[in-house]
């Protein structure tokens, strides 16, 4: 059986919950359009110990299509990433109490990747169906992009693994009670998005406007 592997994050500073996770295990075991398994994975909020997962887990799964989720706190939409830059340089520390500044990625890695993603096609489809969505060109410096960039670096260097990409989510409506008029999407929004994202993957097979590559 075809697999598509979904990943989310686990909850990080101070934080009880991480909405990417929240999205991608209730999608655990679902089926795509085409017949694919979803197969949901929570990644630590960890600089090299989450690739050191997605690894071990893209080895025992060979999936066909990897999309990483991560939690964009104060974002009013879904975030559809566009570029992974080999930086890390966090503004905080992650879970483990590390906080890299200005280390690549990948050691002699290109500049960046380009998403896998049809993500232009993905932003029309959740516009249509009026879910707020944007197309991001940053996917910052932190463990997200950390991840981003991991798994487009694996992705070249693997023939089963056909797409892979990154999406930045909101938070949820219980998380901002935290926030003073932080915005935010619920979780049935977000699950209706994936799951619509996650069509577009499955029957679109190249942007129209947006080709696929690296940054050299």
């Amino acid at each position: 059986m075809k697999t598509i592997l979904l990943t989310g994050f686990e909850p990080f500073a101070g934080e009880t919950l991480n909405a990417s996770w929240e999205v991608a295990r209730r999608l655990h075991g679902t089926l795509a359009e085409d017949g694919s398994r979803v197969i949901a994975m929570q990644l630590p909020c960890v600089f090299e110990r989450a690739l050191r997962v997605l690894e071990e887990r893209l080895d025992s799964l060979r999936p066909q299509t990897a999309v990483a989720l991560g939690q964009a706190g104060g974002s009013p939409c879904v975030r559809l990433e566009r570029v992974a830059i080999n930086l890390d340089d966090a503004c905080m520390v992650d879970n483990a109490g590390q906080q890299p500044v200005d280390v690549p990625v990948v050691h002699g890695g290109p500049t960046g990747y380009f998403s896998g993603l049809p993500i232009k096609a993905m932003a029309s489809a959740l516009r249509k169906v009026h879910i707020p969505v944007s197309v991001s060109h940053s996917a910052g410096t932190y463990v997200c992009n950390h991840v981003f960039y991991g798994l487009m670096h694996e992705a070249g260097r693997r023939e089963s693994l056909k797409r892979a990409g990154f999406i930045h989510l909101p938070y949820l409506p219980e998380q901002v009670m935290r926030y003073l008029k932080a915005p935010a999407m619920s979780l049935e929004t977000q699950l209706s998005a994936m799951r619509l994202a996650l069509r577009v993957v499955q029957t679109i097979h190249k942007d129209e406007i947006f080709s696929e590559g690296t940054l050299d």
